[in-house]
């Protein structure tokens, strides 16, 4: 069973996802931050491929990403990093990037190598749902890849049902319409997007993401889905850690415990 579905058949609640971008702070972190990760209690991890557009993020990614591609990060590289994954990770590992170094990478290799490794799922903001459905589907089905759609406040009912639809991992839920790490509190107007969506009663378990960065937001947004993301704080957290390991446990288990 793909990790991804086995863990949100066994945990229903406060599953937290981080997220970090490969090659930041350093070129060789990756693994050392994953096992980290795993150790300190999280439940998922979401790597950023650098990309030098990337237009959903914040300064916070985009300059993490632009460092990244300066140490020399590369999606082949990453590749290459991510051989002996399985060896030392279990939980789920998800992908995240923009779609055009994926195309020029090539839609079926880049596939293969994630089955290769040991990836579980894949979240490309910018790939429309029906290019998706008509050019790539049968591919991610071929190698067992969940691929995560995103909803927004802005999102119509109506696109919500069909994204939940032709969803096989989960539902990304961004907290409002602005960028990455903008939001430091949950407002009113927030929740009342959550609870509008959780009574849709959607067939796919949701995380909310964008503005998650302590134990406060998190346990709002768990309360109103099954778990959350937390991308920006956690790259603030790799910024300015002086030990890696020791930083990245305290952190995350602040946010679960």
């Amino acid at each position: 069973m793909n990790r991804i579905d086995e863990l949100f058949k066994q945990k229903k609640e406060r599953i937290l996802s981080i997220y970090f971008t490969a090659g930041f702070p350093k070129l060789g972190d990756t693994l050392t931050i994953m096992e980290a990760i795993e150790s300190a209690g999280a439940d998922i991890i979401e790597i950023g491929v650098p990309y030098s557009d990337p237009i959903a993020d914040g300064p916070t990614i985009q300059e993490s990403n632009n460092q990244a591609l300066k140490n020399g990060m590369t999606l082949k590289l990453l590749f290459e990093q991510l051989k002996k994954l399985r060896e030392k990770v279990s939980i789920p590992v998800i992908l995240m990037g923009y779609l055009n170094p994926v195309v020029q990478y090539g839609m079926e290799a880049f596939c293969k190598k994630c089955k290769e490794v040991g990836i579980d799922g894949l979240i490309l903001p910018d790939l429309p749902m029906q290019q998706y459905l008509s050019e790539y589907k049968a591919l991610f089905d071929t190698y067992d890849l969940r691929n995560t759609f995103l909803i927004s406040p802005q999102t119509a009912e109506e696109r919500i049902r069909q994204i939940d639809q032709h969803t096989d991992g989960f539902i990304y839920m961004v907290s409002s319409a602005s960028i990455t790490g903008a939001k430091k509190e949950i407002t009113p107007e927030q929740v009342a997007y959550f609870e509008r969506v959780k009574a849709m009663k959607l067939n796919n378990p949701r995380l909310i993401g964008f503005g998650i960065s302590d134990k406060p937001s998190f346990q709002t947004a768990s309360a109103h889905s099954h778990g959350a993301i937390i991308g920006s704080a956690f790259i603030n957290v790799l910024r300015e850690s002086t030990d890696l390991k020791k930083d990245i446990y305290e952190y995350i288990q602040g946010i679960i415990s």
